[in-house]
């Protein structure tokens, strides 16, 4: 059993990501759905879809890589706020991931979002993870 869900996501999409698959089957909950949706809206990941097998849910996310050589989309991926040491910022301190080529993936009152969209909002949360 899986004590952190984001954390398994983020590895599986890390060790998919080196040896690049086309595709990577993750656990399906709401917080993993969500971070996929925005995977996808920040052109991180081609797409992904939900399936049910045995009555527990699945994600496939489809990797995106670029040009003839496979160059990776994905370069680094990491876990922030762990179950151990939680990391809140509020609007004011939101991390800015690598001057803005990046992003970070930040859990608000108003759902998950990335770092521009939660400072443009004016609210604050907890920083899941950086990817760029």
């Amino acid at each position: 059993m899986v004590t952190d869900n984001i954390a398994d996501m983020l590895t599986r999409i890390r060790n998919a990501n080196m040896v690049k698959h086309e595709i990577v089957e993750i656990p399906g909950t709401k917080m993993s759905k969500a971070i996929a949706e925005i995977l996808k809206e920040e052109g991180f990941i081609e797409n992904f879809e939900t399936y049910t097998e045995n009555s527990n849910q699945y994600l496939l996310l489809s990797l995106k890589y670029e040009g003839q050589s496979r160059e990776r989309i994905i370069n680094k991926i990491e876990r922030v706020s762990k179950p151990g040491l939680r990391v809140y910022a509020n609007s004011k301190t939101l991390p800015l991931v690598l001057n803005g080529l990046g992003i970070a993936i930040i859990s608000t009152s108003k759902g998950v979002m990335t770092n521009r969209k939660a400072k443009s909002l004016g609210i604050g949360g907890e920083v899941l993870c950086y990817i760029w």
